[in-house]
């Protein structure tokens, strides 16, 4: 049986979310931290760290160490959750002595990056650890029915990845990983700015460019935006204007690749759940899915109904909180 501390974790590119059975989402924070070189020490985490990307002395340096969905450095992403946890711990006014936690990770994920991530958890002290594909933990967080013989196709763009996944009998039918998600949608407009105007932006500054006018592939309304960034020549700062167009341009080959991804799954789906996708559409999760005109765009490229997802940022952390009760109830029925 599982412990009383229970526990779902979405080690998200971006965000990493912390669920508990009793109390919902308990942290939202992104996934940096902030480690002095000299020491090797933890100095912040979370909102914190990631308001010191470019703006730290050389001893301080903000780390993303999950890249793609999958851990890129294995002893950074294990200091990062026992610093996360232990805010957690402090929030809830008690220890999370040796939690059952289910993990997400991405379905393209190899053997090898699955037991960093397993091992990354154990080692703050975990009981059990479960992994869970990301687009089952997404659709059980969308309040989807995938313990029902109906497909239900989710499609979860994330930072570092987009996940397609059709879904039938609690298990994965067909599906596609691409490594592209709102991180290459920052880097494609940051590569564009550098380009266009020898103007050298953040990631930040790119992230917020995404949001305010960043466009899917539709018609729309021009916008504009002052950016602030370094002149490439002269070593200056230097403010430009962008407009939602260039940036509509500038997000066209990943907006494209995640099409792709789709288009492919539901060539492989089976005849019989095709139907089902028609009639139930698709489900789309992430941060990904807030992009303006995604869900406008998608439905008329794929010619099914397409739905955002009540919380999209949340659905994995969500879906892997509730799998627990699954987990529990199998875990029983093989007793």
């Amino acid at each position: 049986m599982f412990s009383s501390a229970e526990i779902g974790i979405d080690l998200g590119t971006a965000n990493l979310l912390i669920y508990t059975k009793n109390k919902g989402i308990v942290y939202n924070e992104p996934a940096v931290v902030a480690i002095d070189t000299a020491t090797q020490n933890v100095l912040a985490v979370g909102e914190e760290a990631k308001q010191m990307i470019g703006k730290t002395p050389q001893n301080i340096v903000p780390v993303r160490p999950m890249k793609d969905g999958v851990i890129a450095d294995y002893e950074i992403t294990s200091q990062m959750l026992k610093a996360m946890l232990k805010k957690v711990s402090k929030k809830l006014g008690h220890s999370l002595r040796k939690p059952s936690v289910v993990v997400c990770v991405p379905t393209g994920a190899t053997s090898v990056e699955r037991r960093a991530i397993h091992n990354a958890i154990k080692e703050y002290g975990a009981k059990y650890v479960h992994l869970i594909e990301e687009p089952i933990a997404a659709a059980i967080g969308a309040g989807l029915p995938v313990d029902e013989p109906i497909s239900n196709m989710v499609v979860d763009i994330g930072g570092g990845t987009s996940e397609v996944a059709i879904i039938s009998f609690g298990g994965i039918v067909s599906s596609q990983s691409t490594r592209v998600g709102g991180d290459k949608m920052d880097l494609a407009i940051i590569q564009h700015v550098r380009k266009k105007y020898n103007v050298l932006v953040g990631e930040r500054t790119a992230e917020q460019v995404k949001i305010q006018i960043g466009y899917a592939l539709i018609d729309h309304p021009e916008e504009s935006m002052e950016v602030r960034g370094r002149d490439m020549v002269s070593g200056l700062p230097k403010t430009i204007s962008l407009t939602s167009g260039e940036i509509q341009k500038a997000l066209q080959e990943s907006l494209e690749q995640i099409l792709e991804a789709i288009q492919t799954t539901l060539e492989s789906c089976p005849p019989e759940l095709s139907g089902d996708i028609v009639d139930q559409g698709i489900t789309l999760t992430g941060g990904g899915a807030l992009l303006k005109g995604m869900q406008e765009w998608l439905s008329n490229e794929i010619d099914v109904p397409v739905h955002i997802a009540p919380e999209p940022l949340e659905c994995v952390a969500i879906g892997t909180g509730k799998s627990l009760k699954m987990i529990t109830k199998l875990q029983k029925a093989t007793k």
